[in-house]
């Protein structure tokens, strides 16, 4: 068989491969991240997520985009960054609402937990025993 006879084959399978891989760099990014956000939702706590970390990312494909418009390359490339950014955006939405919420908890059980006294005045542990 000669290389006329394989061009059915191969200039099809070339393009499957550069597809893959384009979605592969624009997606590859985003994929580390699924898990810790089902976990972050899942248990309702973000503690060991730092938001310092999207800001450098979103900072650094913010630049990218930004470079992107005086010098144009690889358009998987600028597709990776607008996802990263979005994910980013998703990522801090979901840590600040948990965080809100768990702040909000906090706040509830600390007023629950306090007594008033007969003045009005609430009631610190210290107070607790002794009159107003």
């Amino acid at each position: 068989m000669d290389a006329q006879g394989l061009d059915w084959l191969l200039v099809p399978l070339h393009q499957l491969v550069s597809w893959g891989a384009a979605g592969a760099m624009i997606f590859g990014g985003v994929v580390p991240y699924i898990p810790q956000y089902r976990d972050i939702r899942r248990t309702q706590n973000a503690e060991g997520f730092s938001p310092y970390v999207c800001l450098v990312l979103l900072v650094a494909n913010i630049l990218r985009i930004l470079f992107w418009f005086g010098r144009h390359f690889e358009s998987p490339l600028l597709w990776q960054s607008i996802v990263m950014i979005l994910a980013m955006l998703v990522m801090l939405k979901l840590c600040t609402e948990v965080r809100v919420a768990n702040e909000l908890n906090v706040k509830r059980r600390l007023f629950a937990a306090s007594r008033w006294c007969s003045c009005g005045r609430a009631a610190t542990p210290s107070r607790q025993r002794t009159s107003c």
